[in-house]
């Protein structure tokens, strides 16, 4: 018979050896900054602090911005009311066009599902309700729904909002509806 080693010290120093490795390994690892990874993604940790959020209220519709339902818009806070009938009033910021409208109740004229802005940008859900400096004031959404500041060397009346918040006009407003522009 061979006087050899041992099968279970020959397992035990394999498994000694691979443990030294990984204990190496981990350190080394512990001591470097982590790498992100396309499939990694922080995720947050709950504080001891954090509060739960509730949505916040829209600020109140301006004085000056008539009654009964109607859209609102205030030149000053790049903001629109829609006010229904019954039931909550949803409030939003939009970006101006570079002619602004003119405080004072107006009218829609009339809408158009989709078309193109005077920006050349696709739009949808627009609503007219002025006609001023030989452009029409509407509000619209961009089809791409990026909501920018217009070049300043256009001629535009566009309103424009994010598609969900252009719907909410268009869904609470047909031809005649009341649009009431304050400062």
């Amino acid at each position: 018979m061979s006087r050899g080693i041992p099968s279970w010290a020959t397992v035990t120093g394999l498994t000694g050896g691979a443990l030294a490795v990984v204990c190496v390994l981990a350190i080394q690892a512990n001591g470097s900054p982590e790498k992100p990874t396309a499939a990694a993604r922080p995720t947050p940790h709950p504080s001891a602090t954090a509060k739960p959020t509730t949505p916040q209220a829209p600020p109140p519709v301006p004085q000056g911005g008539d009654t009964g339902k109607r859209i609102v818009y205030s030149i000053g806070q790049n903001r629109v009311w829609v006010v229904p009938k019954t039931g909550p009033v949803a409030s939003f910021l939009v970006q101006p066009g570079t002619v602004p409208a003119k405080p004072g109740v107006y009218y829609v004229s009339k809408r158009k599902p989709t078309g193109v802005g005077t920006d050349g940008a696709t739009i949808e859900h627009a609503v007219y309700f002025e006609y001023t400096a030989e452009t029409w004031v509407a509000f619209s959404a961009p089809v791409d729904d990026k909501v920018v500041a217009p070049d300043p060397s256009l001629h535009t009346g566009a309103v424009r909002a994010h598609r969900a918040d252009a719907l909410k006009i268009w869904n609470n407003t047909v031809k005649g509806s009341t649009v009431v522009v304050v400062k």
